[in-house]
């Protein structure tokens, strides 16, 4: 019995884990769970025909990935081959939303190429396994497969494995 129960809840765990390889379940986050900084409805579903890299992020954590931030900016990747997704998990803060919605659509008009999302009830977190009140970067190929997932600051070597692994994907 002692074997059995951590068994079980590893195995638990991991089907709601994301993991490399494959299509992670389809989460739709809208009206009272969240959705685009423009009101619209975000569907996971929309995440193929390009590499997308996911943010997925603790307002308190917004600057953890910076130099990450920076670096895929710097490359310039052809729009039509690569996009970038950063969801706000908002429940995971003291923040009032109000404030952080504000500077959501701010970032929105500053960065028009990246989609920006509000997580109002951790449903990422619930439903992926992101880790919550973190920073959390996810890669994902044309098919919508998991490519990397990394939860906290990547370091230099981190972002240097990120970079090659998404230009060899787009080259």
């Amino acid at each position: 019995m002692r074997k059995i129960l951590p068994t079980l809840l590893l195995g638990t765990l991991s089907l709601f884990a994301l993991t490399i390889g494959e299509v992670p379940k389809k989460v739709i986050l809208d009206n009272e769970n969240g959705g685009r900084v423009d009101g619209t409805t975000w569907n996971s579903s929309m995440i193929k025909d390009k590499i997308y890299v996911m943010f997925y992020v603790d307002p308190d954590e917004k600057d953890t990935n910076n130099d990450f931030s920076e670096a895929l900016k710097a490359k310039e990747y052809d729009r039509s081959k690569f996009a970038s997704i950063a969801i706000v998990n908002l429940a995971a803060t003291w923040l009032p939303n109000f404030a952080i919605e504000s500077s959501l659509k701010n970032k929105q008009k500053e960065y028009p190429n990246t989609i920006y999302v509000k997580d109002k009830k951790k449903v990422l977190v619930k439903e992926w396994g992101l880790k919550d009140d973190s920073s959390n970067i996810v890669v994902f190929g044309r098919s919508g497969k998991v490519i990397y997932t990394h939860a906290g600051r990547l370091n230099k070597n981190e972002i240097k494995k990120v970079l090659k692994i998404i230009n060899q994907l787009i080259l």
